[in-house]
């Protein structure tokens, strides 16, 4: 069977892509089970370091699922998820002007694992209605290089996309950032005129699930908050 130029190029684009998506998803999830490691060895650090003090509270990591790890600490978790699909970065990111990505266009294909903070309350007393935070996201090409898209600590690592690999040290190096910069993200009060007013269906709903929004700058609006990834 004679295939035209035609079908041949297209047949090839698709095999090229597909070779492609397939080899960002797998260095993708490599880098993720490093990050899960990384987080279940500072949840055993963190245990020793701590085991002759009773009044301290547990660090405690959760598996859920082949694409997420849940970090619970003190009144907060942070949920490390790795999206399944391939991304590219829009033609005016930064990333696209660099000459690593210059020099191969392939190299723009990514896998993100996004990292979003919580109140540990809003899931022990399901509080659907709370607001959590994307803190940061990890973008993975097909070489394992890495590039971070975060707030304050976790924004000021790793923008070197030619050069980072996500190894055993730069993952617990990442994951203390994301720690810190969530310890020191504290839950504020929502300004008064924001809650002043509940419906009565608002303050059943309360008294069987807690339903009334919480979240840690709901009712505000900040600077930091304000910052684009």
């Amino acid at each position: 069977m004679k295939i035209s130029k035609e079908s041949e190029e297209l047949f090839n684009l698709v095999a090229t892509k597909s070779g492609l998506k397939t080899s960002v998803y797998d260095t993708t999830l490599t880098a993720f089970n490093q990050l899960k490691e990384s987080i279940e060895n500072l949840t055993n650090d963190y245990s020793k370091f701590h085991k002759k003090n009773e009044n301290v509270p547990n660090i405690e990591s959760k598996q859920v699922g082949q694409f997420e790890i849940d970090l619970k600490f003190g009144g907060d978790v942070l949920l490390f998820m790795m999206h399944t699909n391939v991304f590219e970065f829009p033609r005016d990111h930064e990333v696209m002007k660099t000459p690593y990505v210059k020099e191969d266009p392939s190299r723009s294909y990514c896998g993100i694992i996004n990292i979003y903070n919580f109140i540990a309350d809003s899931f022990k007393y399901n509080r659907v209605n709370d607001i959590g935070y994307l803190i940061g996201r990890i973008f993975v090409n097909k070489e394992g290089h890495y590039f971070i898209e975060g707030k304050r600590e976790l924004g000021f690592l790793y923008n070197n996309f030619g050069k980072n690999i996500l190894d055993k040290a730069s993952s617990e190096t990442l994951i203390n950032a994301a720690v810190k910069y969530t310890v020191n993200f504290d839950l504020l009060t929502p300004n008064y005129d924001i809650v002043k007013f509940v419906t009565v269906n608002d303050m059943k709903s309360a008294l069987d699930k807690f339903s009334l929004q919480t979240g840690k700058r709901l009712g505000y609006k900040f600077q930091a908050d304000q910052e684009n990834f």
